[in-house]
């Protein structure tokens, strides 16, 4: 095993973890999101029933658990942007907590905005 390369219990893999579910979230819901604009293309009838549709409860979790994941992509990029410019310091592992802190706390406001 390589000494160098965080185990798993370390806070830097699960960021690293982290980081990488937000963004293949974020690509799972990118044909999604171009097809819901491709509706205004086709007509108001077509967008007017999809919104309708997004006022289920169950959507609006969805939606929130997206903005979560949005946050955390960006909080972990922004980490990752630290990392990579400023020299290692130990309070950067706070970062990591500080960043999904920050992505938890977006994602709950949106929902309370929401409803």
């Amino acid at each position: 095993m390589n000494r160098n390369w965080p185990t798993r219990n370390h806070p830097t893999y699960w960021a690293f973890i982290l980081h990488r579910v937000s963004g293949l979230g974020l690509a799972i819901f990118l044909p999604a999101h171009l097809y819901v604009l491709s509706l205004a293309l086709e007509g108001e009838a077509a967008l007017d029933g999809f919104l309708r549709w997004t006022e289920n409860p169950m959507v609006k979790v969805a939606e929130t658990g997206l903005v979560i994941l949005l946050a955390a992509h960006m909080a972990g990029g922004l980490r990752l942007l630290a990392l990579e410019f400023l020299p290692w310091q130990d309070w950067q592992k706070t970062l990591i907590a500080v960043a999904s802190g920050f992505a938890l706390v977006v994602g709950l406001v949106f929902l309370l905005g929401a409803y």
